[in-house]
């Protein structure tokens, strides 16, 4: 929260007290201002701005994701297509070792 804020807060709360409180209502509201402002200090808060910039930042982010999660499926697919079966792979496998059993005999 900006210091207006605050203080237009700190204000509207000293206005809202019993009429008898109210000449200590310039104490009281820099009480409410010193109070709000500790709270707020506790919070994790980010500024408007700063949220902006991440959430653009993040945006960014799953757009480049997104093509890279892309090119991988691209690249499986075009591989998946270049390399045997596995079938056949253990097929030319078993040919491969009764060819050298049959040599041996």
């Amino acid at each position: 929260m900006t210091d207006n804020a605050i203080d237009g807060l700190a204000r509207k709360l000293a206005e809202t007290l019993p009429q008898g409180l109210r000449s200590v209502g310039e104490d009281l509201e820099k009480n409410f201002r010193a109070v709000l402002r500790s709270g707020l200090a506790k919070l994790d808060l980010v500024t408007r701005e700063e949220f902006a910039v991440q959430e653009a930042l993040l945006a960014r982010t799953r757009e480049k994701l997104a093509t890279l999660e892309s090119r991988l499926d691209a690249l499986g697919a075009s591989s998946a297509s270049k390399t045997p079966s596995r079938k056949k792979a253990k097929s030319v496998k078993k040919k491969a070792a009764r060819k050298k059993a049959s040599k041996k005999t």
